[in-house]
């Protein structure tokens, strides 16, 4: 019996061999910590076809000896394969929680960092929420958002988005939007009220050095530990231990879980969790 050929093989305009796409595995598992899986052969094929056809190249051997010596070609590789799903207030249940901290603490200053910022759609949820909850006094909020791929964090800064992305939202957080008008109908932009309270800035959690100081009395890491082995989630959060106050929360995706990582974390709540250490 003939093995398996997907219909995207067949249509292969490039070689891409086994050997290149266990290269493509290392690099991005030694770079980013994101362990891709056989079964995404295809769609590394159908992402880094793109960057040959950019940089004129007619072979995957020759783009990846490219990339180990242009680092402009290597964040443009690392952004080809970052997954960016998000949402605006995806994952609901969270919210409510984040306003509970925002009301204990509101008057003092507030520092919360959302770690996969991707195209915005999560930390301007967390400052519209913020504005909700705080009115006048959201002004003490800050709000870093981070994230490795540069294309996405620009798209987030520019903060417009087709309409439709907000249609579901709660009316109350729509009015943080304004509405594009001709040519820009069809889209919103993110008010300057709600943009004010988040900075942008790249950040590989794997990077020996993070852009950052102080302390947080939030962390979002929401949906990126599922792509990282046992023992990077380990390293990843042991980091994060330093940057947290101490009865600071820590917000983690719906399948995922730190159960694992008892000696430093505790559950508070669906998929938030404080320091072992904090004594409530």
């Amino acid at each position: 019996m003939k093995p398996h050929v997907s219909v995207l093989e067949k249509e292969r305009i490039f070689d891409f061999s086994q050997h290149d796409f266990k290269a493509v595995q290392r690099l991005i598992y030694e770079h980013a910590g994101i362990r891709l899986s056989d079964a995404k052969h295809d769609m590394v094929y159908s992402r880094i076809i793109r960057r040959l056809r950019a940089t004129g190249l007619s072979s995957f051997s020759q783009y990846l000896t490219l990339i180990e010596s242009d680092a402009g070609e290597w964040e443009s590789f690392v952004n080809s394969l970052t997954t960016n799903l998000t949402a605006f207030f995806r994952e609901e249940y969270h919210f409510p929680i984040l306003a509970e901290l925002l009301r204990r603490k509101a008057g003092r200053p507030i520092r919360i960092w959302c770690s996969a910022a991707s195209t915005g759609e999560e930390p301007y949820s967390l400052a519209m929420t913020a504005l909700d909850v705080l009115g006048g006094q959201a002004d003490k909020v800050e709000i870093i958002a981070t994230d490795i791929d540069t294309s996405v964090l620009a798209r987030a800064e520019a903060g417009v988005y087709a309409a439709e992305r907000i249609e579901k939202i709660e009316p109350r957080y729509q009015r943080y939007f304004l509405r594009g008008t001709g040519s820009r109908s069809g889209f919103v932009r993110v008010k300057p009220e709600v943009q004010q309270l988040v900075s942008f800035r790249q950040l590989n959690l794997l990077s020996p050095d993070w852009p950052l100081e102080g302390e947080f009395d939030a962390l979002f890491c929401r949906n990126v530990l599922i792509y990282f082995d046992k023992d990077t989630q380990r390293r990843v959060l042991e980091r994060f231990v330093p940057y947290m106050t101490p009865d600071a929360l820590l917000f983690v995706g719906h399948s995922e879980s730190l159960l694992h990582l008892g000696d430093l974390f505790r559950l508070r709540g669906k998929t938030v969790y404080e320091l072992r250490g904090h004594g409530r």
